[in-house]
């Protein structure tokens, strides 16, 4: 197992990896991208023809070329481009890539599937190498809840439901997603120990099921998600750990 200098010392790149279309100017990948230090865009071309194998071959490239740690913050189709990379580049747990923010991943293995997104199902069932939460919304029209969650299982995910958001997209209005902004810290949070090393998978699932929430999600009075009422949010490890 590898390990991380001082968290003081080395802070994570952030590689954004976008889904079908890839992400506009509103959305809030794009936000991150150009308001939080270190965090760019993988560049995986092809964004409206999407091919599985050129995709995770631009990612691998896009993380090597990166100042490791790299956290991963993916969207829809990009989770699966997350998710077969990790199948098909193995890595010690924890480097080069030390976590990731998977957020309303596509469901390519449904019933009539968009010809876009066929070419990325089976849907991997491998554990990811790094710890990582899922985000999905209940009402996506992308993926049911359950299947959502059925993917965090699989993926050894640790699992957030944050009610009706659709998408989790431009569409949803989320401006620059504080909530979101929120988890990335836990995933950021789990990755190291007080020491500067790689957590252990079991310390870095402990960390990211910790039982406070995050406060964009339990205060009614913080924006956009002043609407939300506390009870649509579900959260626990999928894998049961």
């Amino acid at each position: 197992m590898g390990s991380f200098a001082p968290h003081e010392t080395t802070r994570p790149t952030f590689l954004t990896v976008p889904g079908l279309g890839g992400s506009g100017p509103s959305h809030w990948q794009t936000l991150w991208e150009r308001s939080r230090p270190g965090t760019m865009r993988a560049d995986l071309g092809m964004w409206h023809t999407p091919h599985r194998n050129s995709w995770v071959t631009r990612l691998d490239l896009a993380i090597r070329q990166a100042e490791a740690p790299v956290i991963l913050i993916a969207h829809s189709l990009g989770c699966l481009a997350v998710a077969w990379w990790a199948e098909l580049s193995p890595q010690p747990y924890g480097w080069p890539v030390a976590g990731a923010l998977l957020v309303a991943p596509a469901d390519v293995d449904r019933v009539g599937v968009q010809d876009e997104l066929r070419g990325f199902a089976p849907s991997p069932h491998t554990p990811l190498p790094f710890p990582s939460i899922v985000v999905a919304s209940n009402d996506d029209p992308w993926i049911t809840i359950d299947r959502a969650h059925s993917l965090a299982a699989n993926w050894g995910s640790h699992f957030i439901d944050i009610g009706e958001q659709g998408h989790i997209n431009a569409a949803s209005g989320l401006g620059m997603w504080p909530e979101g902004q929120e988890l990335l810290d836990r995933v950021v949070a789990a990755t190291i120990d007080g020491s500067g090393r790689t957590r252990t998978p079991g310390d870095a699932h402990a960390m990211l099921r910790r039982s406070d929430a995050p406060r964009a999600m339990s205060d009614p009075a913080d924006e956009p998600f002043a609407t939300m009422a506390p009870a649509a949010l579900r959260q626990g490890f999928a894998a049961g750990r």
